[in-house]
């Protein structure tokens, strides 16, 4: 999505680097019929999709942006306090309440992690592979081995 023309042009728009007459004129030939529309959505969704195909299944936000590098930072540090106060708790022979409840944030704040990494950095395209024939070679009667019980 980085990548786009269209994204590329807004963002020159927004900085004033381009005009939005300009912008406007070089968009103005582009047209997309319903047809052409419906088939984009259904590709993939309700469509059989041929092997090997890149199928995009929806557009995610950007993994570099700061908001998602201080989750990741903020997840990092507690994840290291949680783990520290439970070693630390079992060193000293502390109750098993107090350490399941360290445990527990511990367990948490990387669930979130893991949740915030899936939803925002993970990339978000679907590469469809189907199943190939099997070959089975023919069996040479001659390396048969006879088995009497």
């Amino acid at each position: 999505m980085k990548d786009d023309v269209v994204m590329k042009m807004l963002r020159q728009v927004a900085s004033g680097e381009v005009s939005v007459e300009d912008a406007r004129d070089a968009l103005d030939g582009i047209s997309l019929s319903e047809e052409a529309y419906e088939s984009a959505i259904e590709h993939g969704v309700f469509n059989e999709a041929p092997a090997g195909s890149i199928v995009r299944a929806s557009v995610s936000p950007s993994g570099d942006s700061w908001l998602i590098i201080l989750v990741g930072l903020w997840g990092i540090v507690w994840s290291l306090y949680w783990a520290g106060s439970l070693s630390y708790g079992l060193y000293n022979k502390w109750d098993q309440q107090m350490l399941s409840f360290f445990l527990g944030m511990l367990l948490l704040t990387v669930i979130i992690l893991g949740m915030i990494y899936m939803k925002y950095v993970m990339p978000d395209i679907v590469i469809v592979k189907s199943r190939r024939n099997k070959y089975i070679t023919a069996k040479d009667p001659e390396s048969w081995k006879k088995y009497e019980v």
